[in-house]
């Protein structure tokens, strides 16, 4: 069994690419563990991670796969957050999603992406778009 951190920001779409990517990975879903970590950076109405909607699509889309999966809310720095709870976890691979963000459709890091990768020791995976329609 190998886990496996996914930070998931506000955008469903960036979400549902990343637990895609880990449903692909090589191996039975009975084989992944998934910790979905969302980190507030505001939240003045007090919300939980499990009512953001990104989490729940990428929640529903693990479960549909049959993948054993949690659910990790924090505050403050996005990849700092990501970045100690894999260590502190001693997960096996971190997901994140990529951005595009230039006229042509150049995809670029986003600045918490780059942050994971520049200061993990953990393998770091990048997603694009999502699969899905």
């Amino acid at each position: 069994m190998y886990h496996v951190v996914i930070g998931v920001d506000d955008d469903a779409e960036h979400a549902l690419a990343c637990v895609e990517a880990v449903a692909d990975l090589p191996g039975e879903a009975s084989e992944k563990e998934v910790t979905l970590i969302h980190s507030f950076t505001d939240n003045p109405s007090g919300a939980s991670a499990t009512q953001i909607h990104s989490v729940r699509e990428a929640s529903e889309f693990l479960e549909e796969q049959g993948i054993t999966y949690d659910v990790n809310e924090s505050s403050g720095d996005p990849a700092e957050v990501i970045i100690e709870f894999a260590e502190e976890e001693d997960a096996d691979l971190i997901v994140t999603a990529g951005r595009k963000r230039s006229p042509a459709g150049k995809a670029l890091f986003g600045s918490v992406t780059q942050t994971v990768i520049l200061n993990s020791d953990r393998p770091v995976m990048v997603t694009g778009e999502t699969k899905r329609s």
